[in-house]
């Protein structure tokens, strides 16, 4: 029993010694600009907040009737939502796909859904070149999974003064988006968020590590879930010109995501995912998602994931349990 307090007090030591690291993140954030509303409006929203619509502007009418389903589902659920959709798919598999209606014309029609429907937006940015004209316009620049160590990129975006989300690529590890995280706040930018969107598991699979979920938070930044990227399968569909993807996974990836504790939820939605112009073998049905989402803020609410969220102080108090002789079992099993 002696030795298995020493144990553990010894583990709460380290990882009091390791604080230093998220408390330093938090503490540069802290020291930069003031958070904008919406970001503070989405740090504070409960249990979650959601990005959610449509892959790729399709139409203008397409767009005005799913900001407008996705901004009642907000509404009737109680979660807040910021409105998806790209202008221009730069990474499709195949040449051929449709890419969208570009810069000029999607921001356009994502323009006006903000004006009709009053609902803030979130689109992709793929070079520093277009994130001031994107920023006129939307209120969060995401940057793509493959872009997420892209320094000129990440600086433009941080100079819009806009929220960031900040994909995980699929190739990178939890602790590099640390540094992600630093080059927009360094650049005087507090308004981040961290992005899990699945790992390479071979050549045309992803896997979900959900301790990812936890070692992001070092950041000091919101980690989002991004549910829908995360059950694709790169090249898995045309031969290979096309990504397939896993859409019944759907709901089992969001619920251990909302388990674990998330700030945000990332899905790409669809009225007709068969027919969708780009992602639709990982899109969800508009016409189930208020039925998940009321499942999800039941789970999160069940569930201490969020709030306990110090691995430090989980040991801590097992150190406390130890030290006190509660606890723990005779050394037999």
């Amino acid at each position: 029993a002696n030795l298995r307090a020493a144990c553990v007090a010894e583990m709460a030591k380290r990882a009091r010694d390791d604080e230093p690291t998220a408390a330093a993140a938090a503490g540069g954030a802290a020291a930069g600009a003031a958070e904008n509303e919406l970001y503070a409006r989405m740090k504070a929203s409960s249990p979650f907040f959601v990005f959610a619509g449509p892959c790729v502007v399709e139409s203008e009418a397409h767009a005005f009737e799913m900001c407008q389903r996705v901004k009642r589902i907000g509404e009737d659920v109680g979660v807040t939502i910021v409105y998806k959709s790209s202008y221009d798919k730069a990474n499709r598999t195949s040449g051929a796909s449709y890419r969208g209606p570009g810069i000029d014309e999607g921001l356009a029609i994502l323009g006006r859904c903000k004006e009709r429907f009053g609902m803030p937006i979130i689109t992709d940015v793929h070079d520093a070149g277009q994130c001031a004209k994107a920023a006129a316009v939307v209120d969060v620049l995401q940057i793509p999974a493959f872009l997420c160590r892209q320094t000129d990129l990440l600086v433009a975006a941080a100079k819009t003064g806009k929220t960031i989300n900040i994909k995980k690529g699929q190739f990178a590890a939890a602790s590099t988006m640390v540094h992600a995280a630093r080059k927009v706040i360094d650049n005087g930018n507090n308004n981040v968020c961290l992005c899990e969107r699945g790992t390479f598991f071979g050549y045309g699979d992803l896997v979900v590590d959900p301790r990812n979920l936890v070692w992001m938070r070092e950041a000091g930044v919101p980690v989002v879930q991004d549910v829908t990227h995360a059950v694709q399968q790169p090249g898995g569909a045309a031969g290979g010109a096309a990504t397939g993807g896993r859409r019944d996974l759907i709901p089992t990836i969001a619920r251990a995501a909302v388990a674990v504790g998330v700030d945000g939820l990332f899905f790409e939605t669809h009225d007709n995912p068969s027919k969708a112009l780009s992602d639709g073998p990982n899109s969800w049905p508009v016409q189930s998602f208020d039925m998940l989402l009321r499942e999800l803020v039941d789970i999160a609410n069940a569930s201490r994931g969020r709030r306990d969220a110090s691995l430090s102080a989980a040991i801590a108090a097992a150190a406390d349990v130890a030290a006190d002789g509660g606890g723990g079992d005779d050394g037999t099993s």
